[in-house]
């Protein structure tokens, strides 16, 4: 059976649902992720309107799509973080409040609980074909970030004090945990989205962070590979390694220069698509990242969710990308063969 390939609507929050499933269906998609801001989906309206959950679906299903997570990265992003005016700007007022930093972490803390249980909420509300493919891989999913007090110090100077490091790792451990053990109870995981700037970027900082948790059972990742191959981290290596964890993954690509660039991995302080980067984001097939081999290491491990475009290339539009994406994807997805193909030839 073919993965469902889905719209990830993060970068689509500028547009209605209703107006953005329309062209979903257009462009090829199955179905979306749908993003806890604009007006896609809201946790608290989920958990405190009748008919809200219901309402969703109908309109999921009257243009033939489906959800199968839903995500939260923005409110994710401060539970951990050194809180600034930057947050101010992506959270929601309620979360931000009088912007008194440990009172946003906390009150993003509270959003996520919320989170889960909308995502119960609207999972219980939806159709059976869904409830089936759930049933398959055994969890409904929550997709972020967890912030990080430490994402700071990846290149620190002057040198960090003995243990700071591990005390970031702790932070984590004692935010996240409580939001974990709730997700637990509600037969909801949490997929973190390993990404400069959380608490897990590579392969290294993963083990790391799985071990603060202490291997918690609701606590695995989104795979996104354009985040593993402009670092140089082996994306491959990671579906092995976490393969068992891997809850949800997102389809985009990356283009990085095979010689030295003007801005390095670092970015030099330069906008997405400007000429000169030493990396850049791209639609997906259009990269560097090897779809092929992903795919074949993803039957390896059993995963049989959804395969999410996340749609960002800077210098093509974006409806243009959309529309190429779901076919390249829809085209990329097979099946892994139940039988030896030289079984014929035996007896």
């Amino acid at each position: 059976m073919s993965r469902p390939v889905c719209l990830f609507t993060g970068q689509w929050a500028d547009l209605p649902l209703e107006t953005l499933a329309d062209k979903a269906a257009l462009f090829g998609y199955d179905g979306l992720e749908l993003a806890c801001w604009g007006d896609h989906f809201d946790p608290r309206r989920a958990l405190d309107e009748p008919g809200y959950c219901k309402d969703k679906w109908e309109l999921l299903l009257d243009h033939d799509l489906r959800s199968f997570a839903i995500s939260n990265h923005l409110a994710g992003q401060a539970v951990c973080d050194k809180i600034d005016e930057r947050h101010k700007g992506i959270l929601p007022e309620h979360v931000w409040g009088d912007g008194d930093p440990e009172g946003v972490r906390r009150r993003a803390a509270d959003e996520m609980l919320v989170t889960g249980r909308a995502a119960r909420a609207f999972f219980d509300a939806a159709p059976d074909d869904v409830k089936q493919q759930l049933a398959r891989t055994g969890r409904a999913v929550v997709v972020g970030f967890t912030g990080s007090s430490i994402w700071d110090a990846a290149y620190a100077f002057p040198p960090l004090p003995a243990g700071a490091i591990e005390a970031g790792f702790r932070d984590f451990a004692t935010r996240w945990t409580p939001i974990l053990d709730a997700y637990a109870k509600l037969g909801v995981a949490f997929a973190l989205e390993v990404h400069p700037t959380e608490i897990a970027f590579d392969i290294a900082s993963t083990r790391r962070a799985l071990a603060a948790v202490k291997e918690h059972p609701a606590f695995g990742f989104n795979f996104d590979p354009s985040h593993f191959g402009y670092q140089g981290v082996d994306y491959l290596a990671f579906l092995r390694e976490f393969g068992a964890r891997l809850f949800n993954v997102h389809v985009k690509d990356v283009w990085w220069s095979a010689s030295p660039a003007e801005a390095g991995v670092f970015g030099g302080h330069t906008d997405f698509g400007s000429d000169g980067r030493f990396w850049d984001f791209r639609s997906p097939g259009r990269g560097r990242i090897d779809f092929e081999a992903i795919l074949r290491v993803l039957n390896h491990v059993g995963y049989e969710g959804p395969l999410t475009v996340e749609w960002e290339d800077p210098m093509m539009d974006r409806e243009h990308g959309a529309t190429e994406a779901a076919a390249f994807v829809h085209h990329l997805d097979f099946p892994r063969s139940t039988i030896a193909f030289d079984a014929a030839f035996s007896e």
